[in-house]
């Protein structure tokens, strides 16, 4: 596998509203459930399901009740794909912040199609070829919002038939530049 794709699946597996929290946070709530919940500010359930699509993707490890410092309390720690990828959550949790436009992994597919963009593939058809699973309408629609947002030029092409080509703003391409060799150190 490509370093492109490898870092395109990275960011993907840490897409999502929860993801990035809990993996940052897991550690200093001593792996239990309740003080976890808390700190996140999470429903109980949501912070379950969450827990558990992240056990079955290797990132946690639920422990077992002869493990647990309390027998009676749900207990979770990250297993060694989770500390790599909490390295890559603290990644893209600093460039979010330099890039001042909130939390973009909350979204699924914003971070991938910016790590496309940066690796220039700079239209439409190339971005979906690349992201394989992601739809023809999502990664639409993200190109939409990151073009709303400022982080992505749109740029008409007429020759040889009209048609738009995607690119990192000039304020955003350092910091996904930053953001791509610090995920590709990593590796």
């Amino acid at each position: 596998m490509n370093q492109v794709v490898q870092i395109v699946h990275i960011t993907k597996e840490l897409s999502g509203r929860w993801t990035i929290p809990i993996l940052l946070s897991l550690e200093k709530s001593g792996g239990r459930f309740t003080p976890l919940k808390n700190e996140l500010q999470i429903a109980p359930s949501r912070l379950s399901d969450n827990l558990k699509a992240m056990a079955e993707s290797g990132l946690v490890q639920h422990l077992s009740p002869f493990e647990r410092n309390h027998p009676l309390l749900p207990e979770y720690q990250l297993t060694e794909k989770g500390h790599f990828m909490k390295e890559a959550a603290l990644v893209l949790s600093s460039s979010e912040q330099q890039l001042n436009h909130g939390f973009l992994a909350a979204k699924a597919w914003n971070w991938p199609v910016l790590i496309a963009l940066y690796h220039h593939y700079h239209e439409f058809n190339s971005i979906c070829q690349l992201l394989q699973t992601a739809t023809p309408r999502i990664i639409s629609t993200r190109l939409s919002q990151l073009y709303e947002g400022d982080l992505v030029q749109k740029i008409l092409v007429t020759d040889p038939k009209p048609k738009y080509t995607y690119a990192l703003s000039t304020n955003t391409e350092p910091i996904i530049r930053v953001a791509n060799h610090n995920l590709s150190s990593l590796m």
